[in-house]
């Protein structure tokens, strides 16, 4: 795909459901026959809906989110934001201040430079860690394209079946 026909802005409340639609298919694209279908399901785009509302609505927003979006469609969003949440941590103290909590991206947009413009939407430069499943190698050669490297944390997810996540930091 062509990444110059792509805007990436702040995202707004309006995009909600555009960001919930695309946080739901990419993990379909990346993770189905790997996760539990119940994470990827009519439920689960509804609870991503009302979850993405939730955070565009507060003022101000608890971090930075950025929308990808080809014409009037998201085909890609990031959310970063304060480590000190319980999703950040997984039980550990944080190794930086900033977390990234989502990248997502269409796998048909992967390989177009769009996901790195997300990423530098809403870290630039700055030191963050993130979370990453052990087994998905593409994202972890892309974080590591971009600093970040392994810090010897892991968390078996009990929402993904215990299924394991290593810590990336840099």
């Amino acid at each position: 795909m062509n990444a110059s026909s792509v805007r990436v802005r702040p995202a707004e409340l309006g995009d909600a459901h555009g960001i919930a639609d695309v946080h739901v298919e990419s993990w379909r694209e990346t993770y189905s026959g790997v996760i539990t279908d119940r994470l990827m399901g009519d439920e689960a785009l509804e609870a991503r809906r009302r979850m993405w509302r939730s955070i565009l609505g507060l003022d101000p927003l608890p971090g930075s989110v950025a929308v990808a979006e080809r014409g009037d469609r998201v085909i890609g969003f990031a959310f970063a934001a304060p480590a000190d949440h319980p999703d950040a941590m997984k039980g550990f103290p944080p190794a930086r201040g900033l977390h990234l909590y989502s990248i997502c991206l269409l796998a048909n947009e992967q390989g177009s430079g769009i996901g790195t413009a997300l990423l530098e939407a809403v870290l630039a430069d700055q030191p963050a860690q993130l979370w990453v499943l052990s087994g998905n190698d593409r994202a972890r050669a892309f974080y590591e394209r971009h600093g970040f490297g392994a810090d010897g944390y892991e968390f078996a997810d009990p929402d993904l079946d215990g299924l394991v996540e290593l810590r990336m930091v840099r």
